[in-house]
């Protein structure tokens, strides 16, 4: 079939209906990862693909060494940022937790994963051929992780192969209720029998301070496009020094035709990794996101007042630990779920009213179960969120205490 100009031209000029400047975007993954001014800018600058390698250095020829950009120091600083020794950008918080346990695990090893772990998690664990322990939540309405749990999981694995798992991982924000874990007790719970922890931060490193070296992590991976208002995709993957020489091997390969030795490449990165835009907004970002994390606790104020308002509606219930210590809220409604079994339009009733005042990013058709992130909206819209659904529930005679 051939490619005609008709055909083609709904490639053109695509526009985003639910831009920032028109709506107050909500969406769980989208908070944190809203663009800088700076990087708005950058974007335009550094969008060709390959546009960060006109200047690699034909001796060192490896992304991380680029010096202009600066690449080179950014990456110490996003380490220092961290309190790690190394940093990496890859393309997604998956990929990074992808290669840390390939390069970490043999196949057969076991791997511990949190019963809130991004389902990512699990299948990193598959693909590198790692068998998985899951320590157990408490269930409804909390989703409490078992922190202690760790040590028997441990205990279980040892019984089984007669040797520890290759490596822990904690989710330190999780993706369905914002419940934050105790990463330096699990941390401490799994360094006695000499597991290494990966802490999964792509819902706070980016928006909030996370030091691994405090936390007593051996690695942190986490997701710029979702937390450090960079563009898709980005990943980060920082680690120790003593991570850095299992996880950054380099090649060992000579070519055959070539001649060419590629002992410089890092294996697992299959060499260089993000290049061009989604790692300049990154680095634009920066100095934004190392002001931005210093002001979580207001941050944390306006998700608990959302809660607190919220809950006045008949029937709300925010499931998840209290008080919120995350801006990522997961809210129960029966009431506005009864709503949508008499509505013409069922459970879209409740985005079309919000599109209507101007909110996106709470998912078309749910009800019952409903998440959203208020991470850096103003008090304004602060109010003009939680005064919306207010309307919306006396609009179809729900009592707002």
């Amino acid at each position: 079939m051939t490619l005609t100009k008709d055909r083609l031209r709904k490639y053109l000029n695509v526009k985003r209906e639910f831009s920032e400047s028109k709506y107050i975007n909500v969406n769980p993954i989208q908070r944190g990862g809203v663009l800088s001014k700076e990087a708005r800018m950058a974007l335009l600058e550094w969008g060709d693909g390959y546009s960060v390698c006109d200047f690699c250095p034909p001796r060192t020829p490896r992304l991380d060494k680029i010096t202009n950009p600066p690449i080179n120091d950014f990456y110490q600083d996003l380490a220092d940022f961290l309190g790690m020794d190394e940093a990496r950008v890859v393309t997604r918080c998956r990929e990074a937790k992808f290669i840390t346990f390939m390069m970490l695990g043999k196949p057969g090893d076991y791997v511990i994963l949190d019963s809130l772990a991004h389902y990512t998690s699990y299948l990193a664990a598959e693909a590198s051929g790692l068998r998985v322990k899951e320590v157990p939540n408490s269930g409804y309405p909390e989703f409490k992780i078992d922190v202690d749990a760790y040590a028997t999981k441990i205990e279980e694995i040892l019984k089984e192969t007669g040797k520890p798992p290759a490596l822990a991982l904690i989710t330190h924000v999780d993706y369905q209720y914002g419940n934050l874990v105790n990463a330096t007790k699990i941390t401490k719970i799994c360094h006695e029998y000499n597991v290494p922890v990966v802490l999964n931060a792509a819902y706070t490193a980016g928006v909030s301070p996370v030091n691994g070296k405090k936390l007593g992590v051996d690695v942190i991976v986490s997701s710029g496009h979702k937390s450090w208002a960079a563009c898709a995709p980005t990943g980060i993957l920082a680690m120790t020094d003593e991570m850095a020489k299992k996880i950054l091997k380099t090649s060992s390969i000579e070519g055959d035709i070539t001649k060419r030795r590629f002992a410089i490449k890092e294996l697992a990165l299959l060499g260089c990794t993000v290049m061009g835009a989604p790692l300049i907004t990154l680095m634009a970002s920066f100095p934004h996101v190392v002001e931005r994390v210093n002001r979580l606790d207001e941050e944390v104020e306006k998700a608990r007042y959302v809660v607190k308002e919220l809950e006045r509606i008949d029937g709300f219930k925010q499931l998840g630990v209290k008080p919120k210590m995350h801006t990522l809220i997961h809210m129960e409604s029966t009431s506005f779920y009864d709503v949508s079994k008499r509505h013409k339009r069922k459970g879209f009733f409740l985005y079309d009213e919000l599109k209507a005042r101007g909110i996106v990013g709470i998912q078309p058709g749910m009800t019952k179960h409903f998440k959203f992130n208020v991470y850096g909206l103003s008090w304004s819209q602060i109010e003009h969120f939680i005064r919306s659904f207010h309307e919306i529930a006396r609009k179809y005679g729900v009592e707002v205490r």
